[in-house]
């Protein structure tokens, strides 16, 4: 077991689900304490937590959308862990639409998908940031996708949140170095249920069309994030494609 993280304290929104749950696992087996936030379900939370390896994680809960309660949670890592080095932002939605079908991509939704795919992320980062600088060597590691540079998701909006998520890692990845280092990663199709409504042969026609010939798992995508922990240590501003070469298409 790698011991690459010892003594960090790793915070992962959206950690109950599928691809914050495989990364909290990740960061815990490097040696991090991690502390598992979830929307809602702080029972979730909890298992997931006390399912990881090694001491001293916990579960939590936190809204991305609530500016207010991003605050509360810094403050209360502050007070429990007394420090925050690595932050990942694994929380999103979205909703199937057509991308012909304009009418159906309504105000509310565009605001909603906005909201939690990127002003969350953004809101997430300026609550954690002061801890983050005080770690010395802070990272920021946001969950994007492939769909910001093809322009092929589950909707428009959604296309457009992530492209925004990579100019903010851009962005931020100048405006909060050196003490703090931003990237993205971005994935393909993963095999999670994030995107509802998808019929059940989506991820058999995905795997057919994409080069190394089957979707992505939540830990390649865990992998990606704790690399960037742990390897990429003298990169920021970027976004990192795990893809299995599905952009290629």
């Amino acid at each position: 077991m790698s011991r690459l993280l010892q003594g960090k304290v790793a915070v992962v929104l959206g950690g109950t689900g599928g691809i914050g749950a495989a990364t909290a696992t990740r960061l815990a087996s490097a040696g991090a304490r991690v502390v598992v936030v979830g929307q809602r379900d702080e029972d979730k939370a909890l298992r997931v937590a006390a399912a990881l390896p090694g001491d001293g994680h916990r579960g939590a809960v936190g809204s991305i959308t609530d500016s207010v309660m991003l605050h509360a949670l810094a403050s209360d890592v502050r007070a429990r862990e007394g420090r925050a080095d690595i932050l990942v932002n694994a929380a999103g939605f979205t909703k199937a639409v057509r991308h012909a079908d304009l009418d159906a991509l309504t105000d509310e939704l565009i605001d909603d998908i906005m909201k939690v795919n990127w002003r969350g992320q953004f809101a997430a980062i300026r609550a954690f940031r002061e801890l983050l600088e005080a770690s010395g060597d802070g990272l920021v590691v946001n969950v994007s996708s492939i769909s910001a540079t093809t322009g092929v998701g589950s909707n428009i909006a959604y296309c457009a949140a992530k492209a925004g998520l990579d100019v903010m890692a851009t962005a931020l990845g100048r405006a909060l170095a050196p003490r703090i280092r931003v990237l993205n990663v971005s994935p393909g199709v993963v095999d999670t249920g994030f995107v509802p409504g998808r019929s059940d042969d989506f991820n058999a026609r995905a795997a057919a069309t994409t080069p190394l010939g089957r979707i992505g798992a939540p830990d390649d995508i865990a992998a990606a994030i704790e690399a960037c922990a742990t390897q990429l240590t003298f990169s920021t501003g970027v976004t990192i494609v795990v893809d299995g070469g599905r952009r290629l298409n």
